[in-house]
């Protein structure tokens, strides 16, 4: 992103090259509605009531309390909805370790609340499932750099409730989600989409066109392929 550039840096070369998600791969090929719901089912999730999930390192940046928040203010006006939390945890992250029981505690034995990582056997194929099925998918950060996660909910055509930092309003500006600044437009934003699938639909299918014409793979080489080019002078 042009935001990302010191003011002081004076390039004639200098191009911007957003990152992009590779559509083979475990985490984002495509999953039959059938095979996703089994997934999910493994894990105790009831996939014939409404879910949230978000899919983000436990730290404070990515706001998992909020979250909870959220989903406790969704759940006053839909008592069946269930929320997921997976993170990817590493054994040298005390930090993350910390957070992790952080928000353990925070969600105080709510049978509804589901938190996942990679040492509870959540992978790629995994978290690919929970994203293709979920009825919103939440990126509540309160810092953010671009945010991939973000696009590989969107590639899901799965309707997205973001917050508006970093890398995340240019991917949702084709229409695919709705961006927040808080605990109760997070709610909101949740509770709009869940009662109305339709809108929910058309955003989903907005935000995997968007991706499909910005953020996959060919993409990304194409534009590598005209740096190359322009540094070459070619």
């Amino acid at each position: 992103m042009m935001e990302y550039t010191p003011p002081d840096l004076d390039l004639q070369g200098l191009v911007i090259i957003p990152p992009a998600i590779d559509p083979l791969s475990p985490k984002n090929m495509a999953l039959s509605a059938d095979d996703a719901r089994y997934i999910t089912n493994q894990f105790g999730i009831d996939a014939e009531r409404p879910f949230l999930v978000q899919v983000s390192r436990f730290d404070p940046w990515k706001d998992p309390l909020g979250v909870i928040d959220a989903y406790r203010l969704v759940k006053e006006e839909i008592p069946d909805i269930q929320l997921v939390l997976i993170g990817s945890m590493a054994h040298d992250d005390p930090e993350g370790w910390d957070y992790w029981y952080k928000t353990v505690n925070y969600a105080a034995g709510d049978r509804d609340i589901f938190l996942f990582s990679n040492l509870t056997n959540v992978g790629s194929i995994e978290v690919n499932a929970f994203q293709s099925v979920a009825d919103v998918v939440i990126q509540k950060s309160i810092r953010e750099g671009f945010g991939l996660v973000v696009t590989e909910a969107l590639w899901k055509a799965r309707p997205i409730v973001a917050g508006r930092v970093g890398g995340i309003p240019m991917q949702v500006e084709g229409g695919g989600g709705i961006l927040v600044d808080s605990v109760p437009e997070t709610a909101a934003a949740c509770v709009k989409l869940l009662e109305d699938p339709g809108f929910a639909r058309q955003m989903g299918r907005r935000g995997k066109e968007h991706v499909r014409e910005h953020y996959l793979t060919p993409r990304l080489l194409r534009d590598d392929l005209k740096l190359f080019a322009k540094l070459l002078g070619v």
